[in-house]
């Protein structure tokens, strides 16, 4: 019996492990698209040859979406900074992704808020994810300003993990100004100050565009318009994700994916080892029972419902391990139903599978080994 339970307690361990590590990456994905999927944008207009403005830096002309708003089929468009950027508060680092709100045109009506409102001026308010530490009405210094937090929103992480603040374009430009004068020196000497979004020319730059298009558009006829300006790259929300997903996360997709593997092989072999050990602590029974007439499918039956039962037993534990825990880690632990339910599949068909050796041991069992 104890070593059923022990086994068990292994195996909730190990599917536990591998829950986690689905779910990290489901919450990674999930914050990687958490911007592209709630800003509403059709298309997105970045610098010519990149692949901005997640996957890779990108730096446009602030006043672009005029010119984009001119080509027939779009509705509107809207500007959009995103950068990181480490600040001290209370004399600790606190990293944070900056994101610009076009305002007045973009309210941040998209952002889901558990507090405050949206932005109502131009200047100096902001939108703090939870994870920042903000409440409504506090005041945060960066740089020269200082920004009254006028919102609370849920779920707006980056990438990175790093929660996002909300500001006005006008504000993220000043904010990513805030250089030491010997960085902007250097800026200058290298020639790379124009790249940087908040500077460069009178109006600033900005990371890229956000595109709607009128209903019925043709999408793809609208993209073509833009792309053949020649100095700008256009992405569709599509081009987006699969940049990302295939791009920045295929390689950490793969590696998890081996991962999960070597777990649910390191399960099957538990499993296999204690089933086979339990059958050769049982060859007595097993003999007798052939002795009185039982049918080779009733102790195939009994040996398949021990595997099975500590499949389950150790799914149940990792299940409750999962969201007992998971949901107290700094990074979000996304666990969905359709993982669950291919793991638990996956488990089961993996216990009957590891009963295979402990069977044919059962099965090469004679009669007469009860009467030695």
């Amino acid at each position: 019996m104890l070593r059923f339970v022990l086994t068990v307690f292994g195996v909730g361990l190990l599917m536990a492990s591998t829950i986690g590590m689905l779910g990290m990456y489901r919450g990674i994905v999930y914050e990687a698209l958490v911007v592209i999927d709630g800003v509403g944008a059709d298309l997105w207009v970045v610098e010519g040859g990149k692949s901005g403005p997640f996957a890779e830096s990108s730096a446009v002309p602030a006043n672009l979406d005029r010119r984009v708003a001119g080509v027939s089929g779009v509705a509107a468009t809207r500007r959009f900074i995103q950068y990181n950027q480490q600040f001290e508060f209370d004399g600790l680092p606190l990293r944070m992704s900056i994101t610009g709100v076009d305002f007045p045109s973009d309210r941040g009506s998209w952002i889901p808020l558990i507090a405050g409102r949206y932005f109502q001026s131009n200047r100096y308010e902001a939108i703090a994810d939870k994870t920042l530490g903000f409440a409504v009405g506090d005041e945060i210094r960066l740089g020269k300003d200082t920004y009254t937090i006028v919102g609370v929103s849920t779920g707006q992480v980056d990438m990175s993990g790093d929660g996002l603040l909300f500001v006005t374009i006008a504000d993220a430009q000043v904010i990513n100004q805030l250089l030491p004068s010997e960085a902007i020196l250097l800026n200058r000497a290298a020639k790379e100050g124009r790249d940087r979004m908040g500077l460069g020319n009178d109006t600033g730059s900005i990371a890229a565009v956000i595109v709607e298009t009128l209903p019925g558009a043709d999408k793809d006829v609208v993209r073509d318009s833009i792309k053949r300006w020649g100095d700008v790259e256009v992405l569709t929300k599509q081009d987006e994700e699969e940049i990302l997903l295939n791009g920045r996360l295929g390689k950490l997709r793969v590696q998890i994916l081996a991962f999960t593997t070597m777990i649910l092989l390191i399960c099957c072999a538990v499993i296999a080892m204690t089933i086979y050990t339990m059958t050769i602590e049982k060859v007595a029974q097993i003999s007798l029972l052939k002795l009185i007439g039982a049918r080779d499918r009733v102790i195939v039956g009994m040996i398949a419902q021990q595997a099975a039962l500590i499949g389950f037993c150790g799914l149940i534990l990792a299940i409750a391990i999962s969201f007992t825990i998971y949901p107290r880690f700094p990074r979000t632990v996304l666990i969905t139903a359709s993982d669950l339910g291919v793991l638990s599949l996956v488990l089961m068909a993996l216990s009957l599978a590891a009963s295979w050796f402990a069977i044919r041991r059962a099965l090469a069992v004679r009669a007469q080994e009860v009467l030695a």
